[in-house]
C-alpha cells in the first residue's frame, strides 16, 4: 500500500508539466500549498487526480480479473481477454466507429458503452456454448472462447477492411489509453469494479475448493454449474470495467496475480487485494512511462503494458515446461 502511494505521488508529479513533489505533497494533505500555482492545481485536480485513480482502477480490475479467470480454468498463464472478452470489446469498439454512435451513458462515451457490451454479450455467448449441460468441462469452456474470439476477430478485421476510413480511431482504442477520462468516468469505473470484487470476494472459498478439482469439489457440496457462471461474470464485469475506461489493456491480469501470489500465497482471500493492488500498480508505472518517455507527446499505454507483458508470459511458459520436465 505505501508502494501504491508513492507511485500515485510519482504519477501526479509527472508528465509534460512537471509539478513539485513538495508542492504536491502539500496538496494531498490538505495543506495550503502555496508553491503551486492556479494552473497547476486545476492539472492536478482536473487531470491527473482522475488519471490517477482510473489508472488504479483499471489495474485493479484486472488484477481480480485474472485471479478469477486463472482460477476458473486452473490455469496460470489464463487472463481476462482468454474468454474473449477482448475480441468483444473490439468489436463493440468497431461498431460504435463505423455507426457514429454518439452521447455518453454514466459519463462513458457511446465508445466506451459498445465496448462494455460487447464484452460482455462475447462472454455470455463463449459461455452459453462452452457450458452446455451441467457436466461441460473447463476445457471445453476454454475451446469455446478460442472459437467464439476468433470468428469475433474476424468480423472486427472485415468492418474496418471496409471502412478503412475509421481504422485510425478504432486502433487508438485497441492500443489502450488512459487521457482524457474525468470524474464523470472515474465514478462509472468504480462502481463496475466494485461489482466485480464484490462477486469475485463472495466466491473466494469456492475458488480455493475448486482448485481440488471437479469431483473432489463437487463432492464437498460446489454447485459447479453455479459456480462458473458467478466467477465469469465477476471477472467479466471486471474487465468490462476496465475496458470501458481505458480500452484493450494486456497481460495486467497475467502478471499481477503470479506476483501477488509470491507476497501472500494462493489463498484467494488475501490473493484477490493483493492482485487488485499490483495490478494498479502496475498501470501506474505504465502510464507513467507513457506520458514522460515521448513528452509531450504520449505512447499507447497498451503498448508498454505488451511489451512488459511479453517477455513475462514466456518466462512462465519456460518455468512451466522445465517443472513438467522435471517431473517427468
Amino acid at each position: 500500500m505505501v508502494l501504491l502511494l508513492a507511485l500515485a505521488i510519482v504519477s501526479l508529479i509527472s508528465g509534460a508539466v512537471s509539478i513539485s513533489v513538495f508542492g504536491v505533497l502539500q496538496w494531498v494533505v490538505g495543506l495550503e500549498a502555496a508553491s503551486l500555482t492556479e494552473t497547476e492545481r486545476t492539472i492536478l485536480m482536473q487531470l491527473r487526480l482522475p488519471r490517477v485513480i482510473t489508472a488504479c482502477l483499471v489495474g485493479g480490475s484486472l488484477g481480480i480479473a485474472g485471479v478469477g479467470f486463472q482460477g476458473l480454468f486452473r490455469n496460470p498463464l489464463a487472463d481476462p481477454y482468454v474468454i474473449g472478452a477482448s475480441s468483444g470489446a473490439g468489436l463493440g469498439v468497431t461498431l460504435a466507429v463505423v455507426l457514429g454512435l454518439q452521447g455518453s451513458v454514466m459519463g462513458l462515451s457511446g465508445i466506451a458503452m459498445s465496448a462494455v457490451v460487447g464484452s460482455l454479450l462475447a462472454v455470455a455467448v463463449v459461455f452459453a456454448i462452452g457450458s452446455v449441460g451441467r457436466g461441460s468441462s473447463v476445457l471445453t469452456l476454454l475451446l469455446a472462447g478460442v472459437a467464439v474470439s476468433s470468428m469475433i476477430n474476424a468480423m472486427a478485421s472485415l468492418l474496418m477492411y471496409m471502412n478503412d476510413d475509421s481504422v485510425v480511431v478504432i486502433l487508438a482504442w485497441l492500443m489502450g489509453s488512459l487521457a482524457g477520462n474525468d470524474w464523470s468516468v472515474v465514478l462509472a469505473t468504480a462502481v463496475s469494479s466494485l461489482v466485480g470484487f464484490s462477486i469475485l470476494w463472495s466466491m473466494s472459498r469456492p475458488m480455493d475448493v475448486f482448485l481440488l478439482g471437479d469431483v473432489t469439489s463437487q463432492s464437498l457440496g460446489l454447485d459447479l454449474f453455479r459456480f462458473r457462471i458467478l466467477l465469469v461474470a465477476g471477472s467479466s464485469i471486471a474487465t468490462a470495467a476496465a475496458v470501458a475506461s481505458a480500452g484493450v489493456i494486456g497481460f495486467v491480469g497475467l502478471i499481477a496475480p503470479h506476483i501477488a501470489r509470491r507476497v501472500v500465497g494462493p489463498r484467494h482471500l488475501q490473493l484477490l487485494p493483493m492482485s487488485a493492488c499490483v495490478g494498479a500498480a502496475i498501470m501506474l508505472v505504465a502510464d507513467v512511462v507513457a506520458r514522460t518517455v515521448v513528452a509531450p507527446a504520449e505512447l499507447p499505454v497498451g503498448i508498454l503494458t505488451a511489451l512488459l507483458g511479453c517477455p513475462f508470459f514466456l518466462f512462465l511458459l519456460k518455468s512451466r515446461n522445465e517443472a513438467h520436465a522435471g517431473a517427468v
